[in-house]
C-alpha cells in the first residue's frame, strides 16, 4: 500500500486551526487521509499530525500553511520516501541484528546507510548483509577527536536519523547539537535506580519482579531524554540471572523496533522533556 505524504504543524493554539488547515487542504485538491491533533494545555501548544494523498508542492503548500497559522509555526512537509539512518554500536549484538535482519526483509521501511562501532566486533556480522561498517576506536585519543572522526564519517552519509544500538559512550553536548531531536537511544529501565556497570545483575541481586526498556530522543542529560516508548516484563522469583539478561534484550529489541518505526513514520513532536506521539 503506498504511503501518504505527511504534514505536521506545531503552533501556539487558537480558534479555527483545523478548519483554516482543512479549507486549505481542500482548495488545494489533497484529500486528507489522516488527521490527529493535540492541544497541550500546560504550554498552549497545538500539534497535527496530518496525511494527504496527491500531487505534492511542499513549497506553495508550506507557504499558503504559514500564512493561515500564527507567526512562529512551524510547518514541515514531509514527502513520502524512506528515511536514512546511521546505527551506532559497541558491542552487544542483539539491537544490530534486529534492526539488520528487519532492514533486510524490508521491514525496517527505512534505509540502514551504515553502521559506526567503537569497537569492531560486530564489523564482520554486519557486512555479512553489505551493509558498510566504519571502526572508529575511542582509546588513545580525546573525546573531541572521536566524536570529530564520527561526525566527519556521517557526513559523507547525510543520515535523517542515528540510532544508538546499544553504544556504550557518552555523547558531548556538541555531537548532540549536530542531531538535534534527531538521535534514538535504546536503555534498560534499571536507570537511575541501577546505574553502573552490570545492572542485569544488580537487578537480578535486589530481586526486581519487572524489567523494562525505554527508547528516548538523546539530549544533555544522560538517559533523561524526551521518551518515545517503554515496555514492561515480569520476573519471576526462580529466573536465573542469564533468564533475566536474555529477557531484557528481547525487550530492549522489541522497545526500539516500536520507537523507531514511530520515528520513521513521523509520528513524534517533542515539546521540552517529553514528547506527544500520534500512534
Amino acid at each position: 500500500m503506498e504511503k501518504n505524504h505527511v504534514i505536521r504543524i506545531k503552533c501556539p493554539d487558537q480558534k479555527g486551526l483545523i478548519a483554516g488547515i482543512a479549507g486549505i487542504l481542500f482548495k488545494r485538491g489533497y484529500n486528507i487521509m489522516v488527521m490527529k491533533e493535540y492541544v497541550e494545555t500546560e504550554t498552549g501548544q497545538f500539534f497535527a499530525r496530518l496525511e494527504i494523498a496527491g500531487d505534492l508542492e511542499s513549497q506553495e503548500l508550506e507557504s499558503e500553511l504559514k500564512y493561515l497559522l500564527p507567526p512562529s509555526a512551524i510547518v514541515e512537509i514531509i514527502p513520502r520516501k524512506k528515511k536514512r539512518i546511521v546505527l551506532l554500536v559497541t558491542k552487544e549484538y542483539h539491537c544490530l541484528g534486529d534492526l539488520l535482519v528487519r532492514h533486510y526483509f524490508d521491514e525496517l521501511h527505512a534505509e540502514i546507510l551504515a553502521v559506526i562501532g567503537n569497537h569492531n566486533t560486530l564489523q564482520s556480522f554486519t557486512e555479512k548483509f553489505e551493509i558498510p561498517f566504519h571502526f572508529i576506536s575511542h582509546e588513545g585519543i580525546s573525546k573531541t577527536a572521536f566524536e570529530q572522526t564520527i561526525l566527519q564519517t556521517l557526513e559523507t552519509y547525510q543520515p535523517d536519523y542515528l540510532v544508538l544500538a546499544k553504544f556504550m559512550r557518552i555523547l558531548t553536548p556538541e555531537f548532540v547539537q549536530c542531531y538535534k531531536d534527531r538521535i534514538i537511544n535504546i536503555h534498560h529501565s534499571f536507570l537511575p535506580a541501577f546505574i553502573g556497570a552490570n545492572p542485569y545483575k544488580k537487578a537480578f541481586e535486589r530481586g526486581v519482579k519487572l524489567i523494562g526498556a525505554t527508547a528516548h530522543i538523546v539530549n544533555n542529560d544522560l538517559d533523561e531524554g524526551p521518551i518515545i516508548t517503554q515496555q514492561i516484563i515480569p520476573v519471576k522469583h526462580d529466573d536465573g540471572l542469564t533468564d533475566m539478561i536474555e529477557a531484557g534484550h528481547e525487550i530492549e529489541k522489541s522497545v526500539l523496533a516500536d520507537a523507531l518505526k514511530l520515528v520513521l513514520e513521523d509520528r513524534i513532536f517533542v515539546s521540552g522533556n517529553k514528547t506527544i506521539v500520534f500512534s
